[in-house]
């Protein structure tokens, strides 16, 4: 369930509590943002979702997270060596969930913004209940009016 803070045309702010991901402030509320207030029921149902992502599919986010803390990490970080994918959380937050709906009749689709204790932002894009993308380039994945 999200609480709104506001709702105006052109960019509407929300909260919610994320069941698995993890905030900046070690908290387990994140922001979500949509571009309507016709939007907020888009919004509902990209929490649920994310809420509910499979075991199987926050471990592939974890894996390919780290491959890009291994990639294109700061020079001062060094990863260390993990006993679990889901480690790399210990390393990374995520703040923002960004609805990628149009309409209520488009497929469910949203993009998770995050940074990294490597000093790179990270983000990953789901579409239809699927990992479509995990990296730096999140918001290629955002649909254009």
């Amino acid at each position: 369930m999200i609480q709104w803070l506001h709702q105006e045309e052109g960019c509407c702010e929300g909260i919610f509590k994320s069941t698995f991901f993890r905030d900046d402030e070690d908290g387990d509320e994140l922001s979500i943002g949509v571009q309507s207030p016709d939007l907020s029921e888009c919004a509902e149902k990209c929490v649920e979702a994310f809420n509910n992502l499979t075991e199987s599919q926050i471990l592939q986010i974890c894996k390919e997270i780290i491959s890009c803390a291994q990639e294109c990490g700061d020079e001062e970080f060094e990863l260390p060596e993990l006993d679990h994918a889901l480690d790399i959380l210990k390393y990374c937050w995520f703040t923002t969930v960004y609805v990628n709906m149009l309409s209520k009749e488009d497929e469910i689709s949203y993009v998770v913004e995050g940074e990294g204790d490597w000093g790179n932002v990270i983000g990953f894009a789901v579409k239809n209940n699927q990992v479509i993308y995990v990296g730096t380039d999140y918001f290629d994945y955002m649909k254009r009016e």
